[in-house]
């Protein structure tokens, strides 16, 4: 693609667009027939999610002998699965909530289907504890309920039941959030069906919105509370899934730094994930008039950010353990930049400090296949990470005799290759049903993106006159 000069005062969306246009744009890809494209690409997650559940189902029946776990390392490819996936599902809330809250413009183009993106994320992220359990037939015995099993309660010492608490609210306000906010998406999308069961489903799920002025108040007002609600949960979900790690006495593990560093690398991903999709989704579905230029230089420069500050949490760490004078702790850090894993933490190094530090030259964000190409390689980068910070902290214990190696089994390999297949099933679903891009919202900025254009517009006059006007020297009588 070629480089586009990025105008920081464009509108957010292009196209001089009126309300009834931005309707007709949104709905009208839902309500044309689906294209040979996205049959080949659902057909295709479809068959990938087929593979995995075979995958799952054959562990499952088997053993979890079926994995490379051995007495050494004990958690691996499922937890490195499901901490990748868990922070996926940040960016959703950052981009729905928190840009919300500061009165970002631009988030209008890309909150519905971060939103989105966020539950399907969750939904993988939380297969991967159920199957950790060697016995899925009995996840409810991490609920807190009532049994006859005299005074043995829920163990609130495991990390499983710190993770089913954090993924069970974060998935339940996420979707409390996406659905309040779709509601008058799905009201405009009711007016413009036929009489039928589409539009007696879409007329259900809209609760008879009527698009007056009470309801619209009442509408901003629990979109506002939500918003507050959801906020803290970016900081903690992933705070608590980084306790799993820091409140144990591994070298490498117990560190004070891991929440705000997988936070922070949350964020990180989850952009990189929500920029891979939305382009492709642009291209697709021929949305360039609302997911600008723009919009990609935003959040591009958000994961500039996010990347530094992963950079500097790898700094910290092999700084803390170099001070400390904890001679287990060096060794852990020497081990995974030198030992038998050194490929795997300079490829997270390379993915996740260098690579997005193109990202601070404007014709780098101004290149959309550059900015798709490198969002892909901060998520093999971030899936690094995790595998890095599980495998070498736990292959090399504190006696040489109980050293091991591990290898993800080809069982193992097809679990994650399913999870990705559900998550692009799903996400292709909701383009298919929903709006990908929040049409109520959208209309909101018209007005800016106008008030915008006219500033661009007498700025561009006074230029184009000084230019015009003759050089005079001397002093003006």
């Amino acid at each position: 693609m070629a480089e586009v000069r990025i105008n920081p005062r464009e509108p957010w969306i292009l196209g001089r667009k009126t309300p009834i246009q931005v309707s007709n744009d949104i709905c009208g890809i839902l309500e044309r027939k689906p294209t040979r494209l996205w049959w080949m690409a659902f057909l295709t997650s479809l068959t990938i999610l087929g593979i995995g559940t075979v995958a799952v189902v054959y562990q499952i029946s088997t053993g979890i002998g079926t994995w490379g776990l051995n007495k050494s390392v004990g958690w691996a490819f499922d937890i490195t699965n499901f901490v990748f996936w868990i922070g996926i599902g940040h960016a959703g809330t950052l981009i729905s909530a928190i840009l919300f809250l500061f009165r970002q413009k631009w988030r209008t183009s890309v909150n519905r289907a971060a939103e989105a993106m966020t539950l399907f994320a969750v939904a993988c992220a939380g297969l991967f504890p159920l199957i950790h359990m060697g016995r899925p037939w009995l996840f409810f015995w991490i609920f807190p309920y009532p049994n006859f099993r005299g005074p043995l309660w829920v163990n609130f010492r495991s990390p499983l039941v710190w993770d089913f608490f954090a993924i069970s609210t974060y998935f339940t306000i996420s979707f409390v959030f996406w659905y309040v906010g779709l509601i008058p998406d799905l009201a405009t999308i009711r007016d413009r069906a036929k009489p039928g069961l589409r539009r007696a489903i879409v007329s259900f799920f809209s609760f008879g919105w009527t698009g007056s002025y009470r309801t619209w108040v009442r509408y901003e007002v629990v979109y506002l509370l939500l918003a507050g609600l959801a906020t803290p949960l970016v900081v903690s979900v992933h705070t608590i899934v980084s306790w799993d790690f820091a409140t144990s006495v591994i070298p490498g593990w117990h560190t004070t730094i891991f929440p705000p560093y997988f936070v922070a690398g949350a964020i990180f991903s989850g952009f990189a994930m929500v920029l891979t999709l939305m382009l492709i989704a642009r291209k697709v579905m021929h949305l360039e008039d609302y997911f600008t230029h723009r919009h990609t230089d935003a959040m591009c420069k958000i994961i500039i950010v996010t990347g530094s500050i992963v950079g500097l949490a790898y700094l910290t760490e092999f700084f803390t353990a170099a001070y400390s004078g904890n001679s287990y702790e060096q060794f852990v850090f020497m081990n995974r930049a030198l030992g038998p894993y050194a490929w795997a933490y300079w490829t997270m190094v390379t993915c996740n400090v260098i690579s997005p530090q193109l990202l601070w030259f404007r014709k780098v964000r101004s290149n959309l296949m550059a900015v798709f190409v490198l969002s892909i390689v901060v998520n093999i980068g971030m899936w690094f990470e995790r595998f890095v910070i599980i495998v070498t902290s736990l292959h090399r214990d504190y006696l040489p005799s109980s050293w091991a190696e591990y290898a993800p089994t080809f069982i193992e390999v097809l679990t994650l290759l399913g999870t990705f297949g559900l998550f692009f099933t799903l996400f292709l679903l909701f383009c298919r049903f929903l709006p990908v891009i929040a049409i109520s919202e959208v209309k909101g900025i018209l007005s800016h993106g106008r008030e915008q254009e006219q500033v661009a517009d007498v700025h561009f006059r006074d230029e184009r006159a000084t230019e015009s006007e003759p050089e005079t020297t001397g002093v003006h009588a």
